[in-house]
């Protein structure tokens, strides 16, 4: 984690826990000549709407006015994660199980790094994730990245 993304979670945070919402992920990434930080919330629904997000968007650019930890200009963008949203807590995970997850990994495991399928158990740390024909069980230290995906 960055000290920017650091700095970033200890203020949203309260913001998000008073208005019974989820602090999903931030992001703080150059794209072009302009950086933007990214803070992806969400709810016990999955249903985000705009009003969220300009009420988090409002009280978190009060903070960040106050505090001003970034040095350079920079977009803030408040948003849901999507449907592909990444999974990084246990409780990601857990609420995970029984869907379809998209999981890459930092080594090959039986000679691939990369994983789509139902994610059908997640235990100690331990993701069991069945592909089509084959069930792969994958600690979450192995993992690069992993995220929701949509079947089509």
């Amino acid at each position: 984690m960055s000290k920017v993304t650091g700095i970033v979670t200890e203020l949203v945070t309260p913001i998000v826990d008073e208005l019974g919402l989820e602090l999903v992920d931030i992001e703080y990434k150059k794209e072009g000549s302009n950086w933007f930080l990214r803070v992806f919330i969400d709810n016990e629904t999955g249903n985000i709407d705009i009003d969220d997000c300009s009420l988090v968007s409002e009280k978190l650019s009060q903070k960040l006015d106050e505090v001003d930890p970034i040095p350079t200009a920079y977009f803030l963008e408040v948003s849901s994660p999507g449907a592909e949203r990444p999974l990084r807590k246990d409780k990601d995970f857990t609420k995970a199980v029984g869907k379809h997850v998209h999981i890459t990994t930092k080594e090959p495991i039986e000679g691939a790094s990369l994983f789509e399928g139902e994610l059908i158990a997640y235990e100690d740390g331990k993701l069991t994730v069945k592909e089509a024909k084959k069930t792969y069980v994958i600690s979450q230290e192995q993992i690069d990245t992993a995220r929701m995906a949509i079947v089509f």
